[in-house]
This record gives C-alpha cells, structure tokens and sequence, in this order.
C-alpha cells in the first residue's frame, strides 16, 4: 500500500504522463500541418509512447491499491516556427519529465517506498534514452540547417516504429 503522500504525487506524475502524450499529439499536428510527414509520424509514435507509460504507472497505482485521481490536461502549444523548435521543446519537455522522476524517487527514499523505488528506475532509465535521441535529432536537424537536409532528416524521422513494450527503434531509425 502506498502512503498517501505517494499516491498524491503518482497522481500529479499520471497526469503528467497523459499530458506529455498530447503535448506529442500537437507536435505531430503541427508536423502533418506543415508537411513534415516524418516528423508527425515520430511524434506520434511519441505520443503512443508516452499514452502507454501513463498507462503503466495507473497500472501500477491499482495493483498497490491506490485511489486514482484524474487531473484536467492542460492543452499542449500546437504552434512551433521550425522542426527544430518543436525538436527543441520536446527536449526542454523530456528534462523536466526527468527531474519529475528524480523527486518521485526522492520521495521513495524519504518514505522508505522501495517497490516505488524500484518501479521508477524504468522510467529514469527511459528518460536517458529519450533525452539522447531527441538530443541527437537537434543535433542533426542543427547541422543541415535550414538547407535541403531537412527533407533526409525528416524521411529518417519517419522510420521510428513503436514495439509493444512502449520503447522504441529511435536511434535505429537515425
């Protein structure tokens, strides 16, 4: 049974998780609205990514007994001036999703919560791969600039398949 302080905080971390999930939704719109079709398409892949991770602590949230919440979403920025940007918004996004983490991982240790504990080490352990692979499309996207490399970047962009496990071949597919 998680303390109430937990179950408090898994909540806030619930909706965090479906709002990270339409935050990708309005990226992905954003890239289909301006033709980048790559890019909409690695956004949702993000966006089906980050539905299951919320998904998962709900899971987790019901099997220690705890009392669901759902929160309002906010509505995501939908608005972006270049592939580069939107890039650069989900890295800021990405970070703060992290030090998210960390502090629920803080409050596992303050609370003596080692399954809670446990159970975040996934989701950190996402965030490192998921802050490399955005980091690592800024880069390319930076280097081509706004020259005709943008069309290569966006055909690799639109490579990325999801698997069942809520991970992806991102790194595969540039």
């Amino acid at each position: 049974m998680l303390s109430e302080k937990m179950t408090s905080a898994l909540n806030v971390q619930l909706n965090k998780e479906f709002y990270s999930s339409y935050l990708y939704l309005g990226m992905s719109t954003w890239c289909a609205h301006t033709g980048y079709n790559g890019g909409a398409s690695w956004f949702m892949i993000q966006y089906e990514e980050e539905r299951i991770h919320a998904l998962k602590v709900y899971q987790y949230m019901i099997s220690q007994g705890s009392k669901i919440n759902l929160l309002p979403i906010d509505h995501p920025q939908m608005k972006y001036s270049s592939l580069l940007a939107c890039f650069e918004e989900s890295l800021k996004h990405e970070r703060l999703m992290t030090s998210a983490f960390n502090e629920l991982c803080d409050l596992a240790i303050q609370k003596k919560d080692h399954t809670s504990y446990a159970f975040f080490q996934w989701f950190l352990q996402e965030q490192i791969e998921e802050e490399a692979s955005v980091s690592d499309i800024i880069a390319k996207l930076k280097l081509v600039g706004d020259g005709n490399g943008i069309f290569m970047i966006d055909t690799q962009l639109g490579q990325r398949q999801l698997n069942i496990q809520g991970t992806t071949n991102a790194d595969k597919a540039m």
